[in-house]
This record gives structure tokens, C-alpha cells and sequence, in this order.
């Protein structure tokens, strides 16, 4: 890894309630392997204005923006990629001379994976969940060209306004649900959380489903995505999520796109840690 930095060294970082070392490992990994003179490093701060402030006086590069910062941070930047400005949430900044334009590469990742894996486009899909990461997915979707959905949210309030906003229908929970597109957008399945053992959906849905999405990445293998890999359905994985937009904020930052031999490598080292 990086052993010298200069003062013509690019700074890129990221903004989080509570900072991983995903971005940190993979970023760093490929600025090493491409001689790239840049360095990453994650933060947290009780004062968004001030760092976004700081982002623009100090000449940082990029930011990665985390929950709970993703829309609190738009009326801070000069401008929004359609990316983000369809959605009103910004998980990347790129900094151009003191100029700040706000990015979703959640969307980003999303919509490529769906092409990537075929998934067909006339499939039911189910997003159990309705927070800023389920806004992404469900855009995503809606124009990738998945026209019938459910939103599927113990929030009423927000699983309405989300299911409204794309045309789906909302429901508060999967009772008499039928998908051929699964889709979870919540902690359920999370290492270390309260429901990391359940599953978002039940074996009969899976069963029922012509694909499975899990977009929790840690782990990658999450008990909804053994549960759809024993069934044989096909599966995307929050760990395909997590390194598509990483790679995504990388090729911002930098005008560069790794091979993606290098991008996996990238991956795994990450998440190593």
C-alpha cells in the first residue's frame, strides 16, 4: 500500500454515522495498484456543513456519503447528477475546482447489475424496505423497465410515499404476497444485527421467485441468499452492490476504470478486513 504521500496527493474520503472500512480498503487498494496519487480515509462528523465546507476549501477530490447524511447534504452542493437528482439522495460528491455535484452511484450499481445478471424485465418484483438505500432500488428498477411492483414497509407513511412515487403498490408485510423478483432493502440478515438470522422473505416465496436480491453486504452470503441458492434460484448479492458503486465513485474520482480482474481483487481485499 501507499507509503509516501506528498503535498500533490489527492484526498478522497467518505462521510458516515458510523464509518466501515469497506471504501477505505478497496479505494486504497486500487490507487496502489494503478500508481495513482491519491489516499482515502473515512470520517464521521456532528456538523455536515462544516465538512462539506471543508470538502470545498481544502480541494478534497471525492466524498462517499453515508446514511444519515444522504439528503441533509443536497442544499450544501452546487449541483446534482441526474443520478441523484432524481432520487433527492447523494451518496457521492466530486469536487471540480471548489464546484460540488452531488451522485447516486447506489442507482448506478443497481441498474447495471440488473442488466448484468438478465434478470427479465416482466417479472413482478417485491422491495421490502423504504428507506434512502430502497428509494435507490426501486428507481433502478422502475426504469430498467419493471413496471409491477410492491413496496412491502412496516412504515406506512413512508412505504406509500415510495410505492407512489414509481407507481407500485405498497403493503405492510409479505402476507398473500407473490413476486418473481425479490428484492431486500433492510438490515434483516445484517452481521451483527437484531434479524441477522432471519430471512426478508419466507422459504415459500423464494421457492415461488424467479430471482433473489439481498442488497445487505455483510455478509455476502446472507440467510436470504443461502436460502435462494439451495432453492436454485439465481441470486445478486449486497456484495455486488457494494463494489459496483465503490467502483463507480473510484472512476469519479480518479477518470479511471479498472479491468474488472483488478476489481475483484479490490473487492476481496476489502472485504477481508
Amino acid at each position: 500500500m501507499k507509503t509516501s504521500i506528498s503535498k500533490t496527493t489527492r484526498l478522497c474520503m467518505s462521510l458516515s454515522a458510523r464509518p466501515g472500512n469497506f471504501g477505505t480498503r478497496f479505494q486504497n487498494f486500487l490507487y496502489d495498484a494503478l500508481d495513482l496519487d491519491f489516499v482515502y480515509k473515512a470520517f464521521t462528523t456532528k456538523d455536515l456543513a462544516a465538512a462539506v465546507g471543508g470538502i470545498r476549501a481544502l480541494g478534497i477530490r471525492g466524498c462517499a456519503i453515508s446514511m444519515p447524511f444522504k439528503e441533509a447534504v443536497i442544499p450544501m452542493l452546487d449541483a446534482l447528477d441526474p443520478s441523484a437528482g432524481v432520487l433527492q439522495s447523494v451518496n457521492t460528491i466530486v469536487n471540480d475546482d471548489g464546484f460540488l455535484r452531488g451522485y447516486n452511484t447506489d442507482y448506478l450499481a443497481v441498474r447495471h447489475l440488473l442488466d448484468a445478471h438478465q434478470v427479465p424485465r416482466d417479472l413482478r418484483v417485491a422491495v421490502r424496505g423504504s428507506g434512502g438505500m430502497a428509494k435507490a432500488v426501486t428507481c433502478a428498477l422502475r426504469d430498467a423497465g419493471f413496471k409491477d411492483g410492491v413496496v412491502v414497509a412496516r412504515n406506512e407513511a413512508t412505504g406509500r410515499a415510495l410505492a407512489g412515487s414509481y407507481g407500485y403498490a405498497w403493503q405492510p408485510d409479505t402476507s398473500g404476497l407473490a413476486a418473481g423478483l425479490l428484492v431486500n432493502v433492510t438490515p434483516i440478515g445484517m452481521s451483527g444485527g437484531e434479524e441477522s438470522g432471519d430471512l426478508a422473505y419466507s422459504l415459500s416465496l423464494i421457492d415461488a421467485a424467479h430471482t433473489v436480491f439481498d442488497v445487505v453486504a455483510i455478509p455476502v452470503e446472507t440467510p436470504l441468499i443461502v436460502a435462494a441458492r439451495a432453492a436454485g434460484r439465481p441470486v445478486i448479492t449486497g456484495g455486488e452492490v457494494i463494489a459496483l458503486q465503490a467502483l463507480e465513485q473510484f472512476v469519479l474520482y480518479t477518470g479511471v476504470r479498472p479491468d474488472p480482474e483488478l476489481v475483484a481483487e479490490a473487492a476481496a481485499f476489502a472485504r477481508a478486513a
